[in-house]
Formats: structure tokens, sequence, C-alpha cells
């Protein structure tokens, strides 16, 4: 009785392993410029997501909380920046160790750009954010954990 259940656990190692590899980005990270932080969370359907749930400056000039008022959408214009979901649909690939095929959303220019994202150690974030599908013509940003 013993060995069918140690076989069986030897046998699920590699996906146990796999998964919680998946699930080492969930988390706060602050980024590049530290002046905002973002909570890496992971979707019922599989895959990671992220939104904003801290400003440095979360009012504006009038007092007022930030929102996405650079959205093209002019229907999210009252959307307030706090609780904005700027990461979406990354799903994790274990032979590339990254999370792959999500977007990220800029709030200071309104754009969304294809992005990956890879953990440089177990307390940084790179997220790299690129155009017309070539990772080349992107830009990196360095998120640390909180």
């Amino acid at each position: 009785m013993k060995i069918p259940i140690i076989i069986t656990m030897i046998l699920l190692m590699p996906v146990i392993a796999l998964h919680g590899q998946a699930d080492s980005i969930i988390g706060v990270w602050l980024t590049e410029d530290e002046d905002s932080k973002v909570e890496v969370y992971k979707n019922q359907d599989g895959t990671f997501g992220g939104k904003v749930v801290w400003l440095e400056e979360p009012l504006n000039d009038n007092g007022q909380p930030k929102v996405d008022d650079q959205n093209p959408d002019a229907s999210m214009h009252t959307t307030p920046i706090i609780g904005l979901e700027i990461l979406k649909g990354f799903t994790y690939n274990a032979s590339k160790e990254e999370w792959a095929g999500g977007t990220i959303y800029d709030p200071k220019n309104g754009r969304t750009y294809s992005a990956y994202l890879r953990l440089d150690g177990e307390n940084t974030l790179r997220m790299r954010g690129f155009v017309y599908g070539m990772r080349f013509l992107g830009r990196s940003s360095y998120w640390t954990r909180e």
C-alpha cells in the first residue's frame, strides 16, 4: 500500500513544482519609477493579471483621485487609476520561465502593449512591453517585490 502512494507522490512532484513557479509572481510590486504599486494575482481562468493598488501621488491638482483620462476610450476617463487593471492575460510558459501572451496598459499615455514578464531572482520582476509582436521593439522595466 505504501509503494503506490510513494510512486504517486514522486510522479506529482514536477506538477506541483511547476504550479509553484507559475504562482511566484503573485504579490505586490513597486514599479521602476517608484510612483506606483501593482498587485499581481491569478485569475479564476488560470491567467495572471495586475492592478494598481497604490500611487505616490493619488490626487490630481484639484485634490480629486487621479483617473484614466489618457485612455482612448472616453468612457474610461472617469475610472480611478487606483484599482485599474493594467496587466491582463498572462500565462506561464515553463520552458521559457516567463509569463507571456498578455498585455500591459500604461495609464500615463493611454497605450496598451504586448508584454511578457520574467523573474530576475526572487524580488525583481522584469516586464517588457513591445509593439507589433516584435520583442526587440520594446522597453523593459524592473519592478521590486514589496
